[in-house]
């Protein structure tokens, strides 16, 4: 009778604790709230996004998360690493949600759930100011181009440079600040990322870099990234429902233009990307 009633406790108490564990998990955004802290991941390299200015975490995501957190009601707390360990690090659980931003691609919209999007991603090059040898994107053929590992950037590249009659030298970067620094250095004759990027970092240094234009490519967006499932989904629907708010009343267009010079005319949401 002892051994029935025993057995019969600790079976309730783990069904209560599972229970407990379980509506934990599927409330996350109760629990971000009650916390009062969202914790985004991103790196700290990819200007004009989020990058270090004077010892300071600075570019439009702050700028951006801090208006979300005021919707939200929440603190931000920022978590940097390098970009090959943001998404393990992101369902690992080490924070709630990504800045980054990521391209809103085909492949990554079967495992992430995306925001909508903050700009366009469309690639295009960068090169040395002053270098004639590169006028238009077909002229990266058989040249040394540098792009960020593991990012959307680097497979369209791959997929330019089948077009081409001599194929690119693709070469790899942790960060991009890396490849700007040996393009700069003549080590590598351009490097190719999203317009967005390049066009902020070729203003600020003047005299040193120029955009190649036209973009080459397809058509893509940057977002932010969560978990896609049922836990996540009452927090990624708050954070969108924000989003919208700040587009709706023109703090995204002001953020945009500060940073990019421009604003962009962006979807509400990408169900279908281009790749």
């Amino acid at each position: 009778m002892k051994a029935h009633s025993l057995l019969k406790g600790l079976v309730g108490a783990a069904f209560l604790i599972g229970a407990a564990v379980s509506a934990h998990a599927a409330d996350t955004l109760a629990a971000v709230k009650a916390a009062g802290t969202l914790k985004v991941g991103t790196e700290t390299a990819f200007a004009p996004f989020d990058y270090i200015d004077a010892g300071e975490h600075t570019g439009l995501n702050v700028d951006l998360f801090a208006e979300i957190g005021k919707e939200l009601g929440v603190k931000i707390e920022w978590v940097a690493l390098p970009w090959d360990g943001v998404f393990p690090a992101l369902e690992a659980g080490k924070f709630d949600v990504v800045a980054g931003p990521a391209t809103i691609t085909k492949k990554r919209l079967e495992r992430y759930r995306f925001t909508p999007p903050i700009a366009e991603a469309t690639i295009a090059i960068l090169k040395k100011a002053g270098d004639t040898t590169i006028s238009k994107p077909e002229d990266i053929a058989g040249k040394k181009i540098g792009v960020g590992k593991a990012t959307a950037q680097l497979d369209q590249l791959k997929e330019f440079s089948e077009t081409l009659p001599t194929k690119v030298d693709v070469r790899e970067y942790p960060a991009f600040t890396e490849s700007y620094a040996d393009l700069a250095a003549g080590r590598i004759a351009g490097v190719a990322n999203s317009l967005p990027n390049i066009a902020f970092v070729a203003s600020q240094r003047k005299g040193t870099f120029e955009v190649v234009l036209p973009p080459f490519g397809k058509k893509s967006y940057f977002g932010f990234i969560g978990l896609k499932d049922a836990d996540h989904a009452p927090l990624m629907d708050a954070i969108d429902a924000a989003m919208l708010k700040i587009k709706a009343d023109g703090r995204m267009a002001e953020l945009q233009k500060k940073w990019f010079g421009a604003s962009f005319d962006t979807p509400d949401a990408v169900k279908d990307p281009a790749f």
